[in-house]
C-alpha cells in the first residue's frame, strides 16, 4: 500500500511510496520526515524513528510536466471511492460506459467503478440500453488529484493544511 507522500525540495508532490521505500530514502539521508504518524515509530536494534507520512527530498528532482494522470483499473476505483456508479454499494470491479466491444477505450471518461452485480447486469449494452442510468458522470482527475486519492480519506485528512492548500493549487 502506497501511503508516504514524497514532497521534491521545493515542496511539490511528487508521488506516494511504500512505507518501507520511504524509511529508505530517509535512511540514505536522501529524504528528510516532513510530517510523521503521531503515536507510531520504527524501532530496531540501532533505529528509533518516526513513521514518516509526508517526506521531502533533500535534492531537487526534475520531473516533465504531466498534464494527465495515468489510467488503470484501481484509479478508477479510488476516483470513484469504490462505490457502484449505477447502486451506490461497494465496486469491486470496473466498467466500461460504452463496452470494449463496441469500441469503448481504457479511459476516465468511458470507465466507473461498478459492483460485479451490475457490471454483469449491464453486460455488453451502454447504460441507456440496460435502463441501468449513471449515479456519477465519470470525469479525468488531475494527476495531484489521482495521487490525493490514492493517499485515501484518512490519508488526506492527516495531511498538513499548508500542503493541502499547494495540492489543491496544482
Amino acid at each position: 500500500m502506497r501511503d508516504t507522500l514524497v514532497l521534491n525540495a521545493s515542496f511539490e508532490p511528487l508521488s506516494t511510496v511504500t512505507l518501507n521505500r520511504a524509511v529508505v530514502l530517509v535512511l540514505q539521508d536522501k529524504a528528510v520526515v516532513e510530517q510523521a504518524h503521531p503515536e507510531l515509530r520504527m524501532r530496531g536494534a540501532a533505529l528509533d524513528m518516526p513513521v514518516p507520512r509526508v517526506i521531502r527530498l533533500c535534492r531537487y528532482v526534475r520531473v516533465p510536466f504531466r498534464r494527465r494522470a495515468p489510467w488503470s483499473r484501481r484509479g478508477v476505483l479510488i476516483r470513484d471511492q469504490h462505490r457502484c456508479a449505477y447502486c451506490g454499494r461497494r465496486a469491486t470491479t470496473v466498467d466500461h460506459v460504452v463496452p470494449r466491444s463496441r469500441g469503448g477505450q481504457d479511459t476516465w471518461l468511458n470507465t466507473v467503478a461498478s459492483c460485479a452485480e451490475d457490471n454483469h447486469r449491464k453486460a455488453d449494452r451502454t447504460p441507456e440500453q440496460a435502463g441501468m442510468p449513471l449515479l456519477v458522470r465519470p470525469f479525468e482527475p488531475t494527476p495531484a488529484d489521482a495521487m490525493l486519492a490514492s493517499l485515501g480519506s484518512d490519508g488526506r485528512a492527516a495531511l498538513p493544511e499548508w500542503l493541502g492548500e499547494q495540492m489543491a493549487a496544482a
